[in-house]
């Protein structure tokens, strides 16, 4: 009886979504996955919800909380952190999809899962690891790709989430960090197009990729919306640059505080993507925007006085990478890379992945504050008792 009413329900919401959305709108019903999957296809969730829970519920969304944004090794404990970040593209993109009529489930999955693959110490880290990755002969590393890695591989100690391919494809292609006026959506798509553009990505990473779904290009969109006002006022507190040094332009259309510079993109974006298949601004913003874009560049992202600490760091990734690595090859079975990470794996991820692609993944997974642990661990080892004395608990 309960499962007939469950059944009931989810066609009601399937009839109500067809009838709510835009004809341009990604409908649940139209989830693919690789596996069957009877726990995303019975009970009252539709697709895309069950993708974002199952983001929300995973190790890898866990590990946002000690992620760097922009600013690592920061005393100030206002400076945003990955997991604000996230949840900021998640409200921004939830907000647009609700004025366009498109997919909140399905963009609210996308915009949670968007930047797990990020490792430690945000996109500086992310080019150490590439480094080490590059000087071990396997694939450059791009936190887009390894997101989908941790989705599809990593979660569930080797078995994946199995989400949609709307959702890997949006992870996939979200690419923030570009500045596109407009995005139409590549709707010809399947798994086996999804797995060449993966490997059309690691070949080239400078590649451009076009998101499947409208729901896709608004949360690519919403990333640049959330991050570079956000980043402004961070840089603002710590006194790297003040508001009356951005550009006029940038002033006079999008204004000069976050809050003022989220309003206008949104609204501007509305306003030039209601009923349209594609996510655009005007060119007016889109000029201001891009103007931003590069004032942030120029004076956050590569301003030499946030990267005083970067030599050290860069030098960590070394010292863990090849310590990891050497201790995969000589088989110390005590070491973090087993204890904290391969012990924890399926037999095909073991067998399957070659050691430096083992390390890789286990120092992308860390959080700011375990990668420092570890390293302190090899800079000055602590000595650890054989058997560790925990008092007997009497139970009444």
């Amino acid at each position: 009886m309960q499962d007939h009413l469950l059944a009931d329900l989810r066609r009601r919401l399937q009839e109500e979504e067809a009838q709510r959305l835009s004809p341009l709108a990604c409908l649940s019903r139209a989830a693919v996955r690789r596996r069957p999957d009877p726990l995303a296809e019975q009970g009252h969730r539709l697709p895309f919800a069950v993708d974002a829970d199952r983001v929300l519920h995973s190790l890898a969304y866990t590990r946002y909380i000690d992620k760097t944004q922009v600013f690592s090794l920061v005393d100030n404990d206002q400076i945003s952190h990955r997991v604000l970040h996230v949840q900021l593209v998640s409200k921004i993109a939830r907000g647009l999809g609700r004025l366009l009529r498109l997919n909140e489930d399905l963009i609210e999955a996308i915009a949670l899962a968007h930047d797990l693959g990020h490792p430690p110490f945000g996109h500086d880290g992310e080019k150490f690891l590439d480094r080490k990755c590059r000087e071990h002969g396997i694939s450059p590393f791009l936190h887009n790709l390894q997101s989908v890695h941790f989705l599809e591989r990593l979660e569930r100690g080797g078995r994946g989430l199995n989400l949609s391919l709307q959702v890997l494809d949006g992870v996939l292609t979200h690419d923030g960090e570009l500045h596109t006026v407009r995005l139409t959506p590549q709707r010809d798509k399947d798994f086996a197009a999804l797995d060449a553009e993966m490997v059309a990505k690691r070949q080239d990473p400078s590649m451009e990729l076009t998101p499947m779904t409208l729901e896709g290009c608004l949360v690519r969109v919403a990333d640049t919306i959330a991050y570079v006002g956000r980043d402004l006022e961070d840089a603002i507190l710590l006194g790297l640059v003040s508001r009356d040094m951005l550009p006029e332009v940038v002033r006079r259309v999008l204004g000069e505080s976050n809050g003022t510079i989220v309003y206008r993109l949104v609204e501007d974006l509305t306003a030039n993507s209601l009923e349209q298949d594609h996510i655009s601004f005007s060119p007016p913003v889109a000029q201001a925007l891009g103007r931003l874009k590069e004032f942030n560049l120029v004076n956050i992202y590569t301003n030499p006085s946030i990267k005083t600490e970067h030599p050290k760091i860069s030098a960590a990734f070394d010292l863990l990478f090849d310590t990891y690595l050497q201790d995969l090859r000589r088989e110390r079975r005590g070491s973090p890379v087993y204890r904290d990470f391969l012990d924890r794996m399926d037999e095909n991820y073991k067998i399957e992945t070659s050691p430096p692609e083992v390390v890789r993944d286990f120092l992308a997974g860390m959080t700011d504050d375990f990668f420092l642990k570890r390293h302190a661990e090899l800079v000055s080892p602590l000595r650890l008792p054989d058997k560790l004395n925990v008092p007997h608990i009497v139970k009444n």
